[in-house]
Parts: C-alpha cells; structure tokens; sequence
C-alpha cells in the first residue's frame, strides 16, 4: 500500500511538470508581437506622411494644370471669340482686307483689363481683330466658284472638285507656314495658332472676288488677280508689322532685316494667289 501511494504521488507530480494549469484555467496568451497601429506615433506618423502627401500632390497638380493652360493660351486662344461678329463687323473687316489702303484708322487692336490681366477685345467690337468667320466662309465660297468655273469650262467632276479642295488647304496650310517662319525669324513673340489661321485664311476673300470678276469677264480675271495679291500683301504687312512692333524690344524695332522680310511676305502672295486661282488648269 505504500508502495501504490508513492507510485500514485509519482505520477501526479509527472504530470504537473507536463501540464502547470490544472484542468478549467483559462491559460493565458502567450506574449503577443507589438504590431504598427500599437505604436502610439503610427497614427501621428500616418497622418503627416498623408497631409505632406496631399499638400504636396495639389501643388503638383495645380502646378502642371496652371502650366498646361499657360502653354494652351499661348499657342491656342478660345475657339468662341474667334466667331464673335456681326454683321457690320463683316463689311468692315471685308474693307479693310480687300483695300487696305483706304483704311485711315489705326492697326492696333484694343486691349481692356480681364481678371488681373490685359486682354483684346472680341472681333465685333475690334476691326483689327482676327476672326475665323471670314476665313471660313470665304473658303467655301472659293470652293463653289471654282465648281461654277469648272461647269462653264466643261471640266466639272467629283475628282475636280477634291482637287481644288485639297489645293485650298494645303495653301493655306503653306501661308500659315510662312507666316509662322517670318515670325520667328524676325524675332517675333508668340502669336497663338488660331490668329495664324485667320490671317492666313483672308487670301480666300481676294481670290473669291477675283473669280467672280473671272465669270464675268474672262480677261478681267489677269487684271484683279494681280490687284488682289498687291492688297493680300499690304494688309499682312501691316498686320505683321503690329504683331511684331507690339512684342518686341524698342532697340529692336524698324530694321533693315524686318523691312525685306515684310517685303517678301508681300512678293510671296503673288505666286500662291495665281497658283490657287488656277482653275481646271
């Protein structure tokens, strides 16, 4: 019996060495691994790194928004303001680029202050001001004359019609080339890309008034041809001679260079009126 005892006290000592808690004690957790958000500066850490980061991102942002609207007001104005006429505005305008000379009014256009900044004037209220409706309208109406043109000579087709289409836009294309080249040989500011346009596409209201006078007589189409270059050329220089006088230094102004410059641009539009005007040829 003692012997039974001992082996029994044996045991229970056995078996607490394998298992300290007795059955029905909850055993406690072992020692857990501080984890991020137990660290009291995880949240102040987060929350700096997350305010840098939105500060930061908006600066960014507003950076390079307020640099692509610069870039895109530099080189492309409002497509609206270029369309902004009436009909007065028109005559005028058609005066103005059909016999430059007659025009004793100034070739500056008018600027007025616009949200902390100077700004020009819409076309209906600026003769000098370009516009898009002209150009448009006139390229259209060379393109229906030169239709008419090719019914009277007998060489009116589809085909026809796609070449004097495609002839229109590459020479207008080619002025806006040119003028862009003149400007920036002579030194000139950056001039947005739709005034460009409009001056270039002004060609069309001489050469329509041309082929008309074409229908009419046969022979008068040698003498306004000519006529129509000659005022082509005296309105684009005055005009160039604005933009250019208007952004440039005063040291560098009225040049022996910029003169024969202007004077070229003028020459140029005698071979691109006859070439355009060239119809059924």
């Amino acid at each position: 019996q003692l012997i039974f005892y001992g082996h029994r006290a044996y045991v229970t000592m056995y078996d607490n060495y394998r298992n300290p808690h007795p059955p029905g004690m909850q055993m406690p957790p072992p020692n857990p691994q501080p984890g991020p958000y137990d660290n009291p500066l995880y949240g102040a850490s987060s929350g700096l790194i997350k305010t840098g980061l939105g500060v930061y991102g908006e600066k960014f942002l507003g950076s390079s928004s307020e640099f692509m609207q610069s870039n895109i007001s530099r080189y492309f104005s409002n497509p609206q303001y270029y369309f902004h006429v009436n009909d007065q505005y028109v005559r005028n305008k058609l005066k103005v680029i059909l016999f430059p000379f007659l025009h004793r009014g100034h070739w500056t256009r008018i600027s007025e202050p616009v949200g902390g900044r100077l700004s020009y004037k819409p076309p209906m209220y600026d003769i000098n001001a370009p516009d898009l409706y002209i150009p448009f309208m006139a390229f259209g109406t060379f393109i229906i004359l030169a239709g008419f043109t090719l019914g009277f000579m007998g060489k009116f087709t589809p085909e026809a019609i796609n070449l004097q289409f495609t002839r229109g836009l590459i020479g207008w294309g080619l002025q806006i080339v040119f003028l862009k080249g003149l400007l920036y040989s002579m030194g000139g500011g950056e001039v947005p890309l739709l005034d460009l346009v409009a001056y270039s596409g002004y060609l069309f209201a001489g050469l329509s008034l041309a082929i008309v006078a074409r229908l009419l007589w046969a022979y008068s189409y040698y003498v306004m041809m000519p006529w129509m270059s000659l005022c082509m050329g005296i309105f684009l220089v005055r005009t160039m001679k604005r933009v250019i006088f208007t952004e440039m230094r005063g040291s560098e102004r009225h040049s022996t260079r910029q003169h024969y410059f202007l004077l070229f641009m003028a020459i140029v539009q005698f071979p691109l009126f006859f070439w355009l005007g060239s119809i059924g040829a």
